[in-house]
């Protein structure tokens, strides 16, 4: 993989709710602090290729990363042919992330067949593997992640892409993925932090950020495995405390550098650190606030 996305990273959610232009001043920013790496969603807002681009032309060093791009959104060539567009115009600094994302949002709004999800990714890896591309591409395989949480699928990102970007996980889930993909694949975590120390506040800041992901069948497959059940989640909006803080690192800067090293320690080699807030307020103060903590090393 031509991509070097360093050991964190950054995972905004957030930046769809303000202008490109404000999200641009916010990476030259996050690209002033050091981090290496942003990763930018695909849900129901902008296309992340084309947001990509317009992150990676207002800065100069940054790596993107789409975590994750939906495969039900476009074909394989089209998505060849962004990733290659891409990384041949900003050597070095594109990784695609790709993803199944979730019923409701590939059968309901977009009309897909959602039934069997792993053989599509598959077909869909091989599909990309063998689409035309007829442009000046990049030197070098820009390597691509996919988001997986089961075995099937993490077997895949082995076999298939340069390694996983899983969603909504705790440092036990990075010790199983990397049992399962082995000591080469590329493992990227997802972390969600919160920087308040009074616990009521940083667990209902927590809440209000995992009660859109506790509907969605697959988060909940994965939890049942690393030992929460439907009772932490009968309320989406009210997780309890257990599913709370072994989801959410929150507390002061060492808290949050404490998780992260946790998901280290447990096989990841890059964790992308999504920070919660109350409100939509672009985090730069908080990114600044753990650039300290996280990239001291």
């Amino acid at each position: 993989m031509a991509i070097d996305i360093g050991r964190i990273g950054i995972w905004a959610g957030v930046l769809d709710a303000h202008p490109t232009r404000d999200v641009q001043v916010a990476c030259r920013e996050l690209e002033a602090m050091g981090y290496p790496t942003l990763w930018i969603p695909e849900a129901v807002g902008r296309d992340p290729f084309v947001a990509a681009g317009t992150l990676l032309a207002a800065t100069e060093r940054l790596r993107l990363a789409t975590g994750i791009a939906n495969i039900y959104a476009r074909d394989p060539m089209t998505t060849v042919a962004c990733q290659r567009t891409l990384a041949e115009a900003y050597p070095g600094r594109f990784l695609l992330g790709l993803g199944v994302s979730h019923h409701h949002l590939v059968e309901r709004l977009r009309k897909h067949d959602y039934s069997k999800p792993l053989s599509y990714m598959q077909e869909y890896l091989r599909a990309m593997d063998a689409a035309m591309f007829a442009a000046v591409g990049p030197a070098e395989d820009p390597g691509r992640v996919i988001a997986a949480l089961g075995p099937r699928m993490l077997e895949t990102a082995a076999a298939q892409a340069s390694g996983a970007h899983p969603y909504l996980t705790t440092p036990e889930h990075t010790a199983r993925a990397r049992a399962t993909m082995g000591p080469d694949a590329l493992l990227a975590p997802e972390q969600m932090v919160v920087l308040e120390t009074d616990a009521d506040a940083a667990r209902a800041i927590a809440r209000q950020g995992l009660a859109v992901y506790l509907r969605a069948p697959n988060y909940q497959r994965n939890l049942r495995t690393l030992g929460f059940d439907d009772s932490d989640w009968a309320d989406p909006k009210a997780a309890s405390d257990r599913l709370v803080d072994g989801l959410v690192a929150w507390g002061s800067t060492a808290a949050v550098r404490d998780r992260v090293a946790e998901h280290h320690a447990a096989g990841a080699d890059h964790v992308c650190v999504q920070v919660l807030r109350a409100d939509l307020t672009i985090p730069v103060a908080e990114w600044r606030e753990l650039a300290g903590a996280l990239l001291a090393d």
